[in-house]
């Protein structure tokens, strides 16, 4: 979780970031009587900060937010500035974004040790789920066996469901510190993948196909049910699910070296989530949702439970998926594709001029002035975060300057995704001098060349 402009994420502090290292063994002492860590009840019951069990590790992130988020608004109204800088503009700027950046360090700590806390319980939680499923399902054909019996399909599909479940209950056992069962959709920046996410599920379901197929088989008596069993795997009839499958999982395949491609070439900045949640596969990095990969969803979703009804009215052979279904999920396959094509780009410098307060003289930029500069592009898509804002470095000339983080209530005003405000250090030399910012992501914009005179 970080802290996002709109108010969100966030740590302490500079004093309070120094006060919660030793959390973890001395817990919260002003929290609770007697200053035991956690209550009576002990150190892990929501006091405790520290990451070996995630509602400790949940409880730390949630105090530290909330302290920075206090000491924000704080230092937004001008509170809490010591006097040996509260007579300087500058100075006061410089101090406050030091401080914000050591506290949002110290909450982004908090928050990676609740991500890890929480992908290492994940695998008891996806076993859970799939087990559930497996219990519905019997239900259900338990329902629908009222009236017309129990017959050989249902036990193969019953059959089928034990065995998927146990293999995926294995391996998530085995990937339980990289989240269970989730672990091969989870990507590179720690966020579920819409291509990945969509395409196990069909490999899935295929593969749940052939085991029903594969068990009607192993019960049937008569050489004429099992030709009609085996004559249900024929391409003729699988030719649409088959054709789905191979798209999909060649989607995901080139989808991640799309992604990989484009952000060694800086054409497409990515950072690391500290966590992933279910709204990552609607949603782009800075979570706002996105028509291309909710139509992929919601499309492969439908042809999905199609697919599942064929094969409970016929589980004698794989679901035939009429190729008109067929055809819609390849579009909207494409149209996810060209997406992740079309996302992106570079952060770009569009100018840069002499910053101005009210009542001053116009005037050429000079060591020691703040300049404005403007573009687009400067805060990737989920760099919203304090600790993330704070990376943030302009060179200008040979000297590397880090952006200030400049508060208001809710928020920051400094920086922005169009606008960053920078002084130009007395270490740059009079003279024709390039501009360039780095973003949190490490991408660089292009250079920009002003006049700096003394």
């Amino acid at each position: 979780m970080a802290v996002r402009e709109a108010g969100q994420g966030g740590a302490g502090a500079g004093g309070y970031a120094r006060a919660r290292a030793g959390a973890c063994a001395e817990g919260y002492a002003g929290g609770y009587p007697g200053g035991q860590p956690g209550g009576p009840g002990g150190a892990h019951e929501g006091g405790c900060a520290c990451g070996d069990c995630p509602h400790g590790a949940r409880e730390g992130h949630r105090r530290a937010v909330a302290a920075f988020l206090r000491r924000r608004d704080e230092f937004a109204a001008g509170q809490g500035l010591p006097a040996a800088v509260a007579h300087s503009a500058s100075a006061s700027r410089q101090w406050v974004s030091e401080e914000l950046a050591q506290s949002a360090e110290h909450v982004a700590e908090r928050g990676r040790a609740e991500g890890q806390a929480w992908r290492t319980g994940l695998w008891r939680r996806t076993a859970g789920v799939v087990w559930a499923a497996v219990v519905l399902l019997l239900l259900g054909q338990a329902l629908t066996a009222v009236g017309s019996g129990w017959t050989a399909a249902r036990t193969a599909g019953l059959a089928a469901a034990l065995a998927l479940a146990s293999s995926l209950t294995a391996a998530s056992w085995f990937h339980r510190a990289k989240g269970g069962v989730l672990a091969p959709v989870i990507g590179e920046d720690n966020r579920l993948s819409t291509s990945r996410t969509v395409a196990a599920a069909w490999v899935l379901f295929v593969a749940y196909s052939v085991l029903v197929l594969a068990g009607r088989l192993a019960a049937a008596s008569r050489h004429r049910e099992r030709d009609a069993l085996i004559s249900g795997l024929d391409l003729a009839r699988g030719a649409g699910i088959v054709t789905v499958l191979a798209v999909l999982c060649g989607i995901a395949v080139l989808v991640r070296r799309v992604v990989g491609l484009r952000v060694l070439g800086q054409r497409l900045q990515k950072v690391r989530a500290d966590r992933p949640r279910a709204a990552d596969l609607l949603t782009d990095d800075a979570g706002r949702g996105t028509f291309a990969d909710i139509q992929y969803v919601v499309i492969s979703g439908v042809a999905l439970v199609f697919a599942a009804v064929r094969l409970a009215r016929r589980p004698e052979q794989l679901p035939d998926l009429p190729w008109g279904l067929a055809v819609v999920v390849l579009v909207s396959a494409a149209t996810y594709l060209a997406g992740k094509y079309a996302e992106g780009g570079r952060p770009v410098i569009l100018s840069v001029v002499r910053a101005r307060e009210a009542g001053d003289l116009d005037g050429p930029i000079r060591t020691g002035d703040d300049i404005e500069i403007r573009g687009a592009g400067f805060v990737p898509p989920g760099a919203q975060g304090a600790d993330r804002l704070a990376r943030m470095v302009v060179r200008v000339g040979a000297v590397h300057v880090h952006v200030p983080l400049i508060p208001v209530p809710g928020g920051f005003r400094n920086p922005t995704d169009t606008l960053l405000t920078v002084p130009v250090p007395a270490d740059v030399e009079p003279g024709r001098v390039e501009v360039q910012v780095v973003t949190a992501a490490g991408v660089e914009t292009n250079r920009y060349a002003v006049d700096v005179t003394e």
